[in-house]
Parts: structure tokens; sequence; C-alpha cells
């Protein structure tokens, strides 16, 4: 029963995901977006870990979600979600990207790095810390770094439109 949960969320997931780089409007990719969040919360509760699984819904599909959706809101991208980059580009961008998943499923069948449990650190929160700030230490902050990068440009951007 688990695993059929399992191949649900996880093809709805990957469902979304193919959604969210095919779409045409800018609000449909976003919202394909939240709907994979969504399923990677529910992947997380069948591992074993509510806590990032309330974690991925407040942080991701709450904060995130919502500032994406502003940004789109407030940039007029309707004129660029008519032009399209590359003409005839889908062909090859999907066959990238099946070349892509392929490549990283072999890796992932073939590797043995991963443990049989999944959850991070047990999947209790002293756990998850624990390897956050110890093991992951450097990638957390290198991440914190690039969000605030992000957040000054957004402002800038959108002050140099305002003025």
């Amino acid at each position: 029963m688990e695993f059929g949960f399992f191949l649900f969320f996880a093809a709805v997931a990957v469902g979304s995901a193919l959604l969210v780089v095919i779409a045409r409007s800018p609000i449909h990719s976003a919202l394909a977006l939240m709907v994979c969040l969504v399923q990677v919360a529910a992947l997380f509760i069948l591992l074993g870990s509510p806590f990032l699984a309330a974690i991925q819904i407040f942080v991701y599909v709450g904060a995130v979600m919502v500032l994406f959706l502003f940004v789109i809101m407030m940039i007029d991208v309707r004129e660029a979600a008519r032009v399209r980059f590359l003409r005839g580009g889908m062909f090859p961008t999907l066959a990238v990207l099946g070349l892509l998943g392929a490549e990283m499923l072999i890796f992932l069948l073939g590797s043995t790095r991963f443990p049989a449990s999944a959850a991070v650190g047990g999947g209790t929160i002293k756990g998850l810390s624990t390897t956050l700030f110890t093991d992951y230490l450097f990638p957390f902050e290198v991440a914190s770094v690039i969000l605030l990068v992000a957040l000054v440009g957004a402002i800038v951007l959108a002050r140099s439109e305002a003025d």
C-alpha cells in the first residue's frame, strides 16, 4: 500500500515538474510547481519525516510560491511569454530532459551511497539539525547567501522600474 502511494506521489511530482517546464503561461508554471512541492511534502511524510513535510509546505509552498506569484504579477510577463526563445526547440529540450532523467536514474540505481532510510538525521528535528549544522553547514550558508543576493537583486529591479 505504501509503495502504491509512493508511486502515485512520485508520478504526480514528475508530471507536474514537466508541466513547469512545458507550460506556456508563467502562472500555470508556478501553480504546477506548487503541486510538485506538495507532492514532495507527501513523499517526506512517507519517509517518516513529518517535520520536513511541514517545513516544505510552510516555507516553499507558502512563502516562496507567494513570492514567485507576486513577482510574476508585478513584472509584465505576458509579452515575454508570447515570444519563444528558440523556434522548434521543444524536441531537443525533451530529448535532453529524457537523457538527463535516464542518467539520474542509472546513477541512483547503481549507487551504494544512499542508505535504505532516506530520512535525514533519522527523521527527528534534533537529528536533522545536527546533520544540517555539522555535515552540511557550508552548503547551507552558501544557499542563504544566494537567497540574500536574489532578494537584493529583486529589490534593485523593483526600485529601478518604480523610479
